[in-house]
This record gives C-alpha cells, sequence and structure tokens, in this order.
C-alpha cells in the first residue's frame, strides 16, 4: 500500500491555478502504474463510444480506442480511486469546485486508433468538471493528446509517458488524440459535479 501526502499535490495545484491544466510527471507511483497496467490487460476492452445516454453510439470516424470502465474490484482499481479522492479532496480545499465524484476508465488505443477534436463537457449541459489521463506506458512514436485553447490555437502536444497525469477543465479545452503508432494505454477519467435537483446522481457523460 502506497501512502497519499496531501503536500504532492500543492505544484500542481499551483499550475492549474495559473493555466487550467497541468501536466504532473510521475504522478502515480511506478509499483501502482504497473499493477494498473496489468489490470487493464485483463478487462474485456470494447469499442468506445460518443454521446451519452440515447444520444451514445460507435463512430469510428470519430474515435476508435477500445475501454472498460471501472468497476472498483481489483486492488489496482481501489488504489487508484483512492488517490485520485485525494485530488478531489485537495481541489475542493483549494478551488471550491464542489466536485462530487470521480469516473474513469481504462483506454487502449493500437496502431491507427485516434480520437479527434472534442471538447468533454459542454457549459451548462454537462457535470463534468477537471478531465484527467494517467498515462500506463511510455511510447517512442505516436498517440499524443494535443490540448488546444478555446480559441482553437494548439497549447501543447503531450507524449504519453507511463505514470504521469494530465489534467485540465473539461468544458474550457478542446483536444485530441493523435493516430497511435505504439500501443498506447491510458486511464481517462472525470471529476464531477452533481447537477440533480432530485438528490441523485447525474448519469455518467
Amino acid at each position: 500500500m502506497f501512502r497519499i501526502d496531501p503536500a504532492q499535490f500543492a505544484p500542481l495545484l499551483d499550475k492549474f491555478n495559473q493555466q487550467g491544466w497541468v501536466l504532473a510527471p510521475h504522478f502515480v507511483p511506478a509499483a501502482l502504474n504497473q499493477a494498473l497496467l496489468a489490470d487493464l490487460q485483463q478487462q474485456q476492452l470494447q469499442h468506445a463510444g460518443v454521446g451519452r445516454q440515447q444520444a451514445h453510439s460507435i463512430n469510428a470516424d470519430i474515435r476508435r480506442d477500445k475501454t472498460a470502465w471501472f468497476d472498483g474490484q481489483s486492488t489496482a482499481q481501489q488504489q487508484y480511486l483512492q488517490l485520485m479522492q485525494a485530488l478531489q479532496q485537495a481541489f475542493n480545499r483549494a478551488f471550491f469546485l464542489g466536485l462530487f465524484d470521480f469516473e474513469c476508465h481504462y483506454a487502449r488505443y493500437s496502431q491507427g486508433d485516434f480520437y479527434h477534436k472534442h471538447l468533454d463537457a459542454f457549459r451548462g449541459r454537462s457535470n463534468r468538471v477537471l478531465t484527467t489521463v494517467s498515462y500506463l506506458n511510455t511510447v517512442s512514436q505516436g498517440g499524443e493528446l494535443q490540448l488546444f485553447s478555446e480559441e482553437g490555437q494548439l497549447i501543447s502536444s503531450i507524449v504519453p509517458t507511463a505514470g504521469s497525469l494530465i489534467l485540465f477543465e473539461s468544458e474550457r479545452f478542446p483536444h485530441q488524440v493523435l493516430p497511435a503508432v505504439d500501443e498506447r494505454y491510458s486511464i481517462a477519467g472525470w471529476f464531477r459535479r452533481n447537477n440533480s435537483l432530485q438528490g441523485h446522481i447525474d448519469p455518467p457523460n
């Protein structure tokens, strides 16, 4: 079991406060990262869809990765969720975001797989507040995550590196995954706010 030190989040919080996104190398401890990669490789991955609820569909012209949602059954998943819960608490204390929960899934991009430019949330229409991507392996070619400004200018092109985490505001930054060359493994996640007026958590986007 690894120990979570809230002080480790301070540089991440400072950088996020400055620009609304942050890349944190070595965020996930190496042993946990390896355990997560092994757990992913035991999952039954399915073609990822786009849209939510009735609008959900499979569209290979938009994205071609395969995913498996966390069910919290493995020790690796439980430890990762514990780490993200601590990060959620740190963000709520620092920025009063009212983050309510965290959802995430494994993702595998095989050679040629991509995800075209998109937003993870739309103003007033989603409860996703912060997007996270944790990289489970290091790739030498392909699969970069490109982050864009609200005006459409390229901010950063991030090469997947094992253990690193990128976090950004879900409704502010369009992003895309370039076609993979090397196999690319990651965890995509979202910190969410509960927008339900009935006291029930909103369904996942």
